[in-house]
């Protein structure tokens, strides 16, 4: 690693680290060898980025966070995992994000775009999309899956394996034991689905024909008490009639084909 000068001299940092020039790290943090982060990242005071972590451009890493660490994971031995955090990140104070396992992928993937407020923990093997919000306190288990523009309220739980559909809303204080299909509006303890999130789609510019049809395919799933199957075989032939909203009706049925842990109820 170059002699860098937005490094403040307190800042520990591993020789072989691969820093872009451009990279501010803060006070006291601490840069582990395996570690690679580009242009426009700012890394803020006592923060630790150690293992086997790629970061992306222009994150903000705000002070004491513990960042590519060894996965909660007693089955893990040693092996060679990684980390992979993408560009235009925030990421609020006392976060910690570990990396994957064999048993997984062997890859904690964080996309870009995404506002991850304090004290959020993402565990080994998690894959977190773009432009996702995770509210302070929210634990993701191992292997968990957030699709893009999803939304998890505070001090909220999400059981290992379970998957986050894209355009999702989850309450403040929510317990998610299953699966949420994509623009689900869903909360409580356990998790309960409470209609669609309209709002979130108004402000990412849906139609209001879109909005009506993902509003029937919600009532297809949970209003008319089918099995998972039935309803699925119902929202294909219902994607069909709709070319206008067929890309989300089609995001619907691959979620519900795809999931391990059934559905919220």
């Amino acid at each position: 690693m170059q002699k860098n000068i937005n490094i403040h001299p307190t800042a520990v940092v591993d020789l072989s680290a691969q820093i872009d020039s451009s990279v501010i790290i803060g006070p006291y943090s601490i840069i582990g060898s395996n570690v690679s982060i580009d242009s426009g990242t700012v890394v803020g005071p006592h923060c630790c980025i150690d293992g086997n972590t790629k970061i992306g451009k222009d994150n903000v890493f705000y002070r004491f966070c513990s960042i590519g660490s060894l996965p909660q994971d007693k089955k893990y031995n040693g092996e060679k995992t990684e980390l992979i955090i993408g560009s235009r990140n925030t990421i609020r104070e006392f976060t910690t994000f570990n990396i994957g396992t064999i048993q997984g992928e062997s890859k904690t993937i964080l996309g870009n775009d995404n506002w991850i407020m304090a004290y959020v923990h993402i565990a080994h093997d998690c894959k977190v999309g773009d432009n996702v919000i995770l509210a302070n306190a929210v634990q993701l288990g191992g292997h968990v899956k957030v699709g893009d523009w999803a939304i998890i309220g505070g001090l909220s739980g999400v059981h290992q394996f379970s998957k986050i559909g894209n355009h999702t809303m989850i309450g403040g204080n929510s317990a998610i034991k299953q699966d949420v299909p994509p623009f689900v509006l869903c909360s409580g303890n356990p998790s309960r689905p409470i209609g669609i999130n309209i709002e979130g789609l108004k402000r990412r510019g849906f139609s209001a024909k879109i909005i009506s049809e993902i509003k029937t395919a919600y009532k297809i799933i949970y209003r008319r008490g089918l099995s998972l199957n039935e309803a699925r075989s119902y929202l294909i032939s219902y994607e069909k009639k709709s070319k206008e909203s067929s890309e989300c009706i089609q995001l619907i049925v691959d979620f519900l084909e795809n999931s391990d842990r059934s559905i919220v109820r």
